[in-house]
């Protein structure tokens, strides 16, 4: 397995030398000449008088502006220029850009606009989207946008396409709706983003979807396979004096809170909590940023969705909490998802965070560094510890970089005969051609613990090609038996894992605008390159004009059980390590169009399984009264048939939620879920009041029950207020 591991790193580095070839060595050079859309600019002309942020486009300044016209379309299909007209316009002075967006709209019927929460669902609104690449690397940036409603979204990109809309900001915009189009303003403080000092060039593109119409389109045209939001196909803007030198922000965030919780099921008396801690932001430079915390609470957080679970591995919930969220691909990103060194929900979730400090930017245009710490508090379960992060990623060729991470875990005041420590280093390479048409991945990562036995190594690789017919590509990954990152997520340990797959397109350009198979297949193999399990997949799919799809397949399973198992989960019997079993079964997925009031998706399967039967039948309903109330109804019905002496396991998954935005300030959700599988009844309620900007009051309700008696398990009621200063 060695040779073979060998053989495809080789492989890896040829392929990459060849796609980037055009690129060269050099670090410093004009990048402006990289941008696939170089002839696409839009000058930016400094603006000579007032703008009020309105919706009415009645200044000089909008009038002397260029004009961005001609969108070209995306999707269903990527020639020729969109239907609906839009116009794009922009204009600037010392302390902010502005941007004025028309978007006509000449088709009957109600425009898409899902609620007025910010940070909407991309597919379920009528919606501008602005990409700002700041630092002219094609790799990390920001976006701005608003949907139909006149609800923001903003949020920071990576891996030059990847956007994480956690991020917020303060900035302001108004939309107006008019019988024949919908037009917004917006102001961005330049405060609020980052870019190189004296700056007089940005990469940009703006994004229309018109759902009535079908259409996704672009001003500088972006291929179909790909998002709106790659930065390797967006055009150029200039600026007509230098940007000024940006200042270092301060930001001071502190909270209040106050809680009671009640657990009936111990029969202990109500507790109760007031409490208080802070964050800040200090900007280093216009690129450098240090984030602190102190005793940071995270009860607003939404709580996770749950799902049923008849894997034999641990399930992964992304993280939700805002400090860890900014620049998290520095830290997040390294490895593959299911091996990866740093998993931020290992912090806090077990302890509760005393206090905590990130480092994170650029320095100059192609190095961006990372330095995480943060110390949890001793518990009754757990001694004190500290987690150290520290990430270095430096930008190579055209669009690629390599980057290297150290990650460390310690723990305070251990007994004097103990030493109890866990470590990981090592390096990832992400590869990223000019056109986008080549991607890939490969790293090597090694842990650290007391006694340092062999085979502690990760390691992994994988090149993908994907242009408008074909998307191939090849995985690799290898794991060592006594590879260990506490802090990661690391779903299995002492294997080798191969992974070819291919999917073709048919494009007719019609009601049905794409269709095609999709080959997978993923054997893992032991530390002997002996084969213990694999999962072959064979699917089709057809998707519509209108966005609706459908997909249909065949899944063939082998497993040698490395370990005991209960597939049904009740932990009565299992099957034993060692047994091998086949199973297979077939699939149907279903996804309606979303520009309509209602809105569903459904899963349906039945196959084999470790010597019986199961079926299952997953999906969602929704309904919206837009854009003020969202209805939704995600449901999950299991049935595992064994053989003796298993008992037969059905499963119900309920979970209807109620979200209305009075608002685009007032906000309030109710989440509730049934679950079958863990004999549980959930009840989440939150209340929002973004009362100034970014500054937030919370009124949290959450009850668990058991089901059947309804009586209460245990109950809490949390008041936290938040506040901006800037």
């Amino acid at each position: 397995m060695s040779k073979i591991r060998f053989l495809f790193v080789i492989i890896f580095f040829l392929v990459s030398v060849v796609v980037n070839a055009n690129s060269g060595f050099v670090l410093k050079k004009d990048t402006t000449t990289n941008t696939f859309n170089k002839d696409f600019i839009y000058r930016v002309k400094k603006r000579q008088s007032a703008i009020k942020i309105d919706g009415i486009l009645n200044e000089p300044d909008w009038k002397r502006a260029q004009k961005a016209t001609d969108f070209y379309r995306v999707l269903p299909i990527d020639t020729g220029f969109a239907k609906q007209q839009s116009v794009i316009l922009m204009t600037y002075d010392d302390k902010a850009l502005y941007l004025a967006q028309i978007f006509y709209d000449t088709i009957p019927g109600k425009r898409v606009m899902e609620s007025f929460r910010r940070d909407f669902e991309f597919g379920s609104n009528d919606n501008f989207l602005v990409f700002f690449d700041t630092f002219l690397d094609q790799t990390n940036g920001f976006t701005f946008g608003v949907s139909a409603s006149g609800a923001k979204w903003d949020g920071t990109m990576s891996d030059g396409h990847t956007v994480s809309l956690d991020w917020d900001c303060k900035w302001k915009s108004k939309t107006k709706q008019y019988d024949d189009k919908w037009v917004t303003e917006m102001r961005i403080p330049f405060k609020s983003v980052r870019y190189p000092s004296g700056s007089q060039q940005w990469n940009t593109n703006f994004s229309r979807l018109d759902l009535k119409s079908n259409e996704k389109s672009a001003w500088a045209p972006v291929p179909r396979q790909f998002s709106t939001a790659n930065l390797a196909y967006t055009g150029v803007m200039k600026f007509e004096e230098p940007l000024p030198k940006s200042k270092p922000q301060i930001s001071f965030i502190p909270y209040i809170f106050g809680g009671v919780a009640k657990d009936y099921e111990a029969g202990t008396d109500a507790k109760y909590r007031k409490d208080f801690g802070f964050d800040a932001k200090i900007g280093i430079s216009s690129s450098m940023n240090l984030d602190l915390t102190y005793n940071p609470d995270f009860a607003q957080v939404e709580v996770d969705e749950q799902v049923v679970n008849f894997d034999r591995f641990e399930l992964f919930f992304p993280e939700k909490r805002q400090f860890f969220l900014e620049n998290s691909d520095l830290f997040a990103n390294a490895g593959f998802p299911e091996v990866t060194p740093f998993f931020s929900r290992r912090i806090g979730l077990d302890a509760p965070v005393l206090a905590g400090a990130r480092l994170s930017g650029k320095i100059g245009n192609d190095l961006r560094i990372g330095f995480m710490n943060m110390t949890t508090q001793k518990t009754d379960e757990f001694l004190s510890r500290n987690f150290t992060v520290a990430s270095v990623q430096k930008k190579i060729f055209a669009r690629s970089n390599i980057g290297f991470i150290f990650v460390n875990k310690e723990y305070f005041n251990q007994p004097a005969d103990t030493t109890m420590f866990n470590r990981v280093a090592g390096f990832d390479y992400n590869l990223a051609s000019k056109n986008n048409f080549w991607t890939g991945k490969l790293f090597y990562h090694r842990s650290f613990q007391p006694g340092n036995p062999d085979r502690q190594y990760s390691q992994g690789a994988t090149l993908m090609y994907n242009i408008k017919h074909i998307k191939t590509g090849f995985t690799q990954a290898s794991v060592g038996e006594n590879y260990k990152a506490e802090v990661g997520y690391v779903i299995r340990t002492g294997i080798n894992f191969l992974a070819p797959e291919i999917t073709y397109l048919f494009v007719p350009n019609k009601k049905v605008v794409s269709h095609g198979p999709t080959i997978k297949l993923n054997t893992f193999f032991d530390t002997d390159f002996r084969k213990i399990e694999h999962e072959n997949r064979f699917d089709y799919q057809v998707n519509f004009s209108n966005r609706s799809m459908i997909s249909f397949g065949h899944v063939d399973f082998y497993v040698e059980l490395q370990e005991d198992f209960d597939p049904t989960h009740t932990g009565d019997h299992f099957l034993k390590a060692g047994t091998q079993h086949d199973f297979a079964g077939n699939y149907f997925h279903f996804e309606s169009t979303r520009k309509t009031m209602f809105n569903w998706w459904v899963e349906a399967a039945r196959g084999t399984f470790y010597g019986g039967m199961i079926h299952y039948v997953k999906g969602e309903f929704g309904y919206r009264f837009q854009p003020y109330v969202n209805v939704t109804l995600n449901y999950n019905y299991t049935d595992i048939n064994l053989p003796d002496p298993f008992e037969r396991a059905q499963n119900w998954l309920i979970g209807p939620k109620v979200d209305v935005t009075f608002t685009d300030k007032i906000f309030w959700s109710t989440f509730v879920q049934y679950n079958e599988q863990i004999d549980n009844m959930n009840i989440n309620m939150r209340l929002q009041w973004r009362y100034q900007p970014v500054s937030d009051i919370y009124l949290v309700y959450t009850d668990n029950y058991i089901p059947g008696s309804w009586t209460s398990r245990n109950r809490t009621l949390v008041l936290k207020m938040t506040y901006w200063f800037n």
